[in-house]
């Protein structure tokens, strides 16, 4: 996920449901002066986050925030990235509103990865069709399907 997001020195970055902090360990160090938000409803994984990566967080590169997607205030235009990893919202319902404040948040031409891990109970097309369906409905552009050995993603732009 990292490699597909490339993140570069100076890139505002959001991540949606964070988890252990795992991935955002791996895309602070290639943040140098850039930001990493990482949200998520549980305290616990908040918790785990901000702990994995005190450092980042003492540097100011990594911002951690127990809140639901929704309940983010995002600026307009300010995100050059979003991602998830193993977030169902994405795939069990609408996330209408959720999608709605990505695709404004995002500069134009921004990029949203929702990915997940191989090996899961659900066939890849059950989950990579309706994440890649909502992006399109939402004007996401650029669409690409990913069905890799190390797992799915489903990659999108917002206009440009």
């Amino acid at each position: 996920m990292v490699d597909l997001l490339d993140p570069a020195p100076g890139q505002r970055i959001l991540e949606i449901g964070p988890g252990p902090g795992v991935a955002a360990a791996l895309v602070c160090e290639r943040l140098g002066d850039g930001r990493l938000l990482a949200v998520d409803r549980s305290a616990v994984a908040v918790r785990r986050t901000a702990q994995r990566n005190a450092e980042h967080v003492a540097a100011g590169r990594l911002e951690v925030r127990q809140a639901a997607l929704h309940e983010l205030d995002l600026p307009t235009g300010e995100l050059d990235a979003a991602f998830s990893i193993d977030v169902n919202l994405f795939w069990t319902g609408p996330a209408a509103t959720e999608l709605g404040m990505l695709a404004a948040a995002l500069r134009p031409g921004g990029a949203l990865h929702v990915c997940y891990g191989a090996g899961g109970p659900q066939s890849a097309e059950r989950i990579t069709g309706p994440v890649a369906a909502a992006l399109r409905a939402h004007g996401f552009l650029d669409v690409v399907v990913r069905d890799e050995a190390g797992g799915l993603a489903v990659s999108a732009r917002t206009p440009s």
